[in-house]
């Protein structure tokens, strides 16, 4: 097993955990030197926060540890490719390399409010540098919506 597979079955836990919890199947985990800085999931419906995406309660559990907003040199691993905001705040923090699953396409299709605009699409249009890879541990990532569908989940 590869550590961007190690990591990314880390944030699939975390999508599980909150489908448990009654919210939506992402899960986000943001490493530095291959070590767990933070991890969480996405809790927009309990918490009442359109902005709580897995990817942006990562970023806030990690700066508070690092005591800092910019996370230079960490990967953050999202069971799906983050959305714009999710993009644009890990750009802004500073964030190395995206490391994601399944895609923003995989998440309109399952019926979430997606804009059609894909990571790749940002970082040339926004001249970032951040390191993009995709595809990893997919259909580990894609049996996250069909979890969450078995669950109750909805579309609010």
């Amino acid at each position: 097993m590869t550590k961007d597979e190690e990591f990314m079955r880390l944030a699939i836990a975390e999508a599980r955990a909150s489908i448990s919890r009654g919210g939506g199947p992402f899960g986000c985990v943001i490493t530095k030197n291959n070590k767990v800085v933070a991890r969480a999931a996405n809790s927009v419906i309990p918490s009442h926060d359109a902005t709580a995406h897995a990817e942006v309660n990562a970023l806030r559990a990690a700066g508070k540890k690092k005591k800092s907003p910019f996370l230079d040199g960490c990967t953050a691993y999202s069971t799906t490719e983050p959305c714009p905001m999710c993009f644009t705040a890990c750009h802004w923090a500073r964030i190395s390399r995206i490391v994601y699953g399944s895609r923003t396409s995989d998440s309109k299709k399952t019926g979430f409010n997606e804009l059609e605009i894909t990571d790749a699409t940002l970082k040339r249009l926004g001249k970032s540098k951040v390191e993009l890879k995709d595809g990893v541990l997919r259909s580990e990532c894609l049996a996250l919506f069909d979890e969450w569908k078995k669950a109750g989940g909805k579309h609010y």
